[in-house]
């Protein structure tokens, strides 16, 4: 596995709206792709909100809406899938699409993925542990939810609860914010995908933060609307982060005799 260094570029708030844009239009380009895969996880929200109910879980509903925005990055690799196609001129199919996303996960891809899974356990457990040391486990009533937003003990609980879980959202943002783009695009390990995309966190602190707001802001809006939302929000993100990562990480210099290769086959240089 090549071991490589990568040099970042200045990100801006025009780049955001950039990138967006360039997300809005690939989704236009290929809305069948966007909308199957944004489907699979509107029906798994749907699925994980039914268990919730069916044994008596409501209290965990919330963190784990808030909690699928860290799970996001992964369930957008079929995104960014589609956007390297169209960028690179190759024609889009079925079996293209599959065969590009398990060529990744072969890769240290799927370790990325179990790295975010953990953080979503862990932020799970925080949350189940925080409610009922504040609630207690006979605190579901006619009287529930005056008392978490009337009490002081309740409003606490929710300003606790909030402040913790947009420290692991953060903490999570940081280390995929590009690294799953990273890994589905190179054959590098996941230690250096993470670094990676803390270190361009780092150098972008403003506008990475920003684009992390809008992630969570739109992701929350979508659950709001019972999921229905993620099947314009979804495809919309994913492509965009492609974008995202395409316009944040300089291009890896390309030896002479691989140019001549390149240009032969009409692809752009990675």
């Amino acid at each position: 596995m090549a071991e490589q260094q990568f040099t970042f570029r200045t990100l801006t708030f025009n780049d955001i709206v950039d990138v967006c844009a360039a997300g809005l239009r690939d989704f236009i380009a290929a809305p069948k792709y966007g909308l199957f895969f944004a489907g699979l996880f509107v029906v798994a929200g749907w699925l994980v909100v039914a268990m919730l109910f069916f044994f008596n879980l409501i209290y965990l509903a919330y963190p784990l809406a808030m909690g699928f925005a860290l799970v996001s990055p992964f369930a957008a690799v079929g995104f960014y899938a589609v956007s390297d196609h169209l960028e690179r001129g190759v024609a889009l199919s079925w079996t293209a699409i599959f065969q590009a996303i398990w060529a990744a996960m072969k890769r240290d891809l799927r370790w990325m993925a179990l790295v975010v899974g953990f953080a979503l356990v862990i932020w799970m457990d925080i949350a189940a542990i925080m409610f009922f040391g504040f609630m207690g486990f006979n605190s579901f009533g006619a009287d529930f939810i005056e008392k978490l937003f009337t009490s002081p003990i309740g409003l606490l609980f929710l300003a606790l609860g909030n402040l913790s879980g947009a420290a692991i959202a953060i903490f999570v943002f940081s280390i995929s914010a590009i690294s799953f783009p990273l890994l589905y695009d190179r054959d590098i390990d996941f230690v250096t995908a993470m670094v990676t995309s803390v270190r361009l966190v780092i150098a972008n602190p403003v506008t990475m933060i920003l684009w992390c707001a809008i992630i969570g802001t739109l992701t929350c809006l979508s659950i709001a609307s019972g999921f229905l939302g993620l099947f314009l929000v979804l495809p919309i993100i994913g492509h965009a982060t492609w974008h995202l990562y395409r316009a944040a990480i300089e291009p890896v210099p390309v030896p002479l005799e691989d140019n001549s290769r390149i240009a032969a086959a009409g692809q752009p240089e990675r």
